[in-house]
């Protein structure tokens, strides 16, 4: 049947919205529009998403006129239930026609599963899609966003007021009305360069937005901000690195680019070129410009929201706006190095940290002491070990400095640039930089001992502290941004391939809690360790390692995080091999007959009955002595040598026998050999074939 089609146009003006939500919103809308046509059974065909900073837009082509008509079959009740002795329809039967808008004379019978039921078969005309798409007005009232505002005494919350709505489906206008703004045909180009439009068809929107200067597609708008940067580089000799954040931002700060470049005095290049690139990033949306070198220059790149004319004008007013910016910066910068680090750290007494843990002060301390314990597990020299106390002892010291209270971003980075001006040791100073490291899932890692050092000892204070006082993270709710800290401590822990017992970690920092801690340390530390153990579970997925082998590693105890990985590694690699399949069996075997008995008695070998018993009490204690001094994969080779033993016990030796003393002594064995199992991994979760 050949059905008429129209394209449906669908365009909430707002005032500005937030660039960082555009993107979002716009995905959202057109979400909804098509789950709205979908669950409405009206055909459609292809779906565009429009933004700007001032309007959402969707475009859906080819748009049926009517819902598809419904045919189904609806089953009621059993044939037995539907008539009675006499053969006449019950209540059942008739109650069930009626419901659905049949009579009894619509019925007929279906076995299933041995069993007659009624049925009926039931068509329901499809409505009109005008009809429906009534219902665009709950998908518009009903997205959601991050931050909401209400106007004048609408109830409505949304992410701005809207101005305006276009709801067109071909040439008819839907009658939807939100906050007294009434759904037309009307549009608004760009502020100050458009006029009002009327979209006579929604396939005229683009083009006709596009005369009235907006260009509505984000993509395009992207494309054309840097293929203009692009010229610029060829035409200067420049270089200009592209921030793929800053880039996203300023496609939806605009309706209409225009790419164009400014200038400032040489002499501000004497600032640090970090602060130099957040002043113009972070603060006024600019892109830093480099020579070919890479050295940076007294340039920068901005998009006017326009055309291009009067851009003359536009420059000089940005100019005037970044000299004020550096200006700022090259007075923070000469103020700061004024301020003895010492002093600093004495500043640190006043910061408070959290209202129920203490100062910045004392988290120094903390993040010493537990350095200190950190570095006593690792083989490093005794300089080593003084240059990162220090590091520790100081690594905060530029959170009262003008410069990171104007530009936070620059923790860390003004840190080392003041600690080698006050003439600590660049090893020191490099260390306070990294210890914020990684700043993000796919930051950067610390490269010195030091810099590691200090960053796990700082995370994992900040983890203890906040567990301690009972603020644990759940669902999407992370205020303190552990799970990014938690990841960022099984990630340096990994990169150094330190062997460090990781429990032990964890209970040290624990330990400096005490003071402000309002839990016991045992549940501090059931909570922190189930919170590591899915970041470790998160790191081996990632590494692409299967599930199962997952979760039957991190069962094992967790000693160091080289090993942990190594095991997974050992086992994801074994898992194709010939024998894996026996191996696994005959390991999971011991595992899981001994899971109910709780502990292993001393095994008496005088109660053995037979040379099985003996053999594997024999393997078991040569597997033991040469446990302690192996790496995973010995560890690994070691286990698999217990399958002939082990298949050979089971199949002489009746575990369960009547005679309590011989089947405890039996259990004894096993479980002391499930032990030195489960130490690797709990071998009964691995999925063999």
């Amino acid at each position: 049947m050949n059905m008429n089609k129209s394209d449906l146009l669908l365009e909430i003006g707002l005032e500005e919205i937030p660039a960082r939500f555009v993107l979002d919103a716009a995905n959202q809308l057109a979400d909804r529009v098509r789950e709205l046509l979908t669950e409405q059974h009206i055909g459609f065909g292809k779906i565009h998403v429009y933004s700007t900073p001032r309007r959402l837009a969707v475009l859906v082509e080819e748009v049926n006129e009517k819902q598809d008509d419904l045919h189904e079959e609806v089953k009621g009740p059993a044939k037995k239930i539907a008539l009675d002795e006499n053969g006449n329809w019950t209540k059942a039967a008739t109650g069930f026609t009626r419901g659905q808008g049949k009579t009894v004379d619509d019925i007929y019978f279906k076995e299933i599963d041995g069993t007659e039921y009624v049925h009926v078969a039931k068509h329901i005309q499809g409505r009109n899609t005008m009809d429906v798409l009534k219902n665009l007005k709950e998908v518009i009232t009903g997205l959601s966003f991050p931050k909401n505002m209400r106007w004048a005494d609408f109830d409505l919350r949304y992410i701005r007021p809207i101005r305006w709505i276009i709801a067109l489906c071909g040439s008819q206008i839907l009658p939807i009305e939100i906050t007294n703004v009434k759904a037309s045909n009307k549009t608004y180009g760009h502020r100050f360069l458009g006029q009002d439009i009327v979209i006579r068809e929604p396939k005229e929107y683009k083009t006709a937005l596009l005369a009235q200067h907006v260009m509505v597609d984000y993509e395009e708008r992207k494309a054309v901000i840097l293929e203009q940067i692009h010229q610029l580089e060829s035409e200067k000799n420049w270089h200009v690195p592209i921030d793929p954040d800053l880039l996203d931002e300023v496609s939806n700060l605009v309706e209409y680019p225009t790419v164009l470049f400014g200038s400032f005095e040489k002499e501000y290049l004497q600032l640090p070129e970090e602060v130099l690139i957040t002043t113009m990033k972070e603060h006024q949306r600019y892109f830093p410009v480099k020579d070919e070198s890479g050295r940076l220059l007294n340039y920068f790149i901005t998009v006017r929201n326009g055309d291009a004319n009067h851009l003359d004008n536009v420059r000089r007013g940005n100019e005037k706006v970044i000299r004020a910016r550096l200006q700022d910066a090259v007075f923070f910068y000469e103020e700061d190095q004024k301020l003895s680090i010492n002093d600093a750290i004495n500043k640190l007494e006043k910061v408070v940290y959290h209202d129920q843990i203490g100062t910045y002060k004392e988290k120094l301390q903390r993040i010493k002491s537990l350095s200190q314990y950190i570095l006593q597990q690792l083989p490093v020299s005794k300089e080593m070990q003084e240059h990162t106390l220090r590091a520790a002892e100081i690594c905060k010291f530029d959170l009262v400095t003008q410069m990171v209270d104007e530009f936070p971003e620059l923790q860390g980075i003004m840190g080392e640039k003041y600690a080698v001006i006050h003439g600590e040791n660049p090893l020191v100073a490099k260390a306070i930089n990294e210890h914020y490291m990684p700043k993000n899932a796919d930051g950067e890692l610390p490269e010195t001992e030091a810099g590691a050092v200090v960053s796990i000892a700082d995370k994992l204070d900040t983890i203890a502290s906040i567990f301690s006082i009972g603020l644990i993270p759940s669902g999407s709710q992370d205020p303190y941004s552990l799970r990014r800290q938690a990841t960022g401590v099984v990630q340096i822990l990994a990169n150094k391939g330190w062997n460090i017992d990781f429990t032990a970690l964890l209970k040290e920092s624990i330990k400096q809690t005490v003071k402000f801690s309002k839990r016991n340390e045992q549940e501090v530390f059931a909570d922190m360790f189930s919170f590591f153990q899915l970041r470790f579970k998160h790191l081996l997925a990632e590494k692409g390692i299967r599930y199962d082998i997952v979760d039957a590693v991190l069962e094992a105890p967790i000693r160091d995080v080289k090993s942990l990985i190594e095991k997974a590694a050992i086992l994801d690699r074994k898992k194709e091999e010939a024998g894996f399949k026996e191996n696994v069996e005959a390991l999971s075997r011991v595992i899981n007959i001994t899971k109910k008995f709780e502990e292993a008695i001393e095994i008496d070998p005088g109660l053995f009955e037979n040379e099985t018993e003996s053999q594997l009490y024999e393997a078991y204690q040569q597997t033991k002595s040469q446990l302690y001094e192996t790496d995973p994969e010995q560890y690994y080779q070691l286990l698999v040598r217990l399958k002939d033993p082990i298949n050979q016990f089971f199949d002489q030796t009746m575990v369960m026998v009547d005679a309590e003393q011989i089947r405890n002594n039996r259990l004894s064995l096993l479980k002391s050999l499930s032990n030195l199992i489960g130490g690797f991994a709990q071998f009964s979760m691995i999925i063999v074939k």
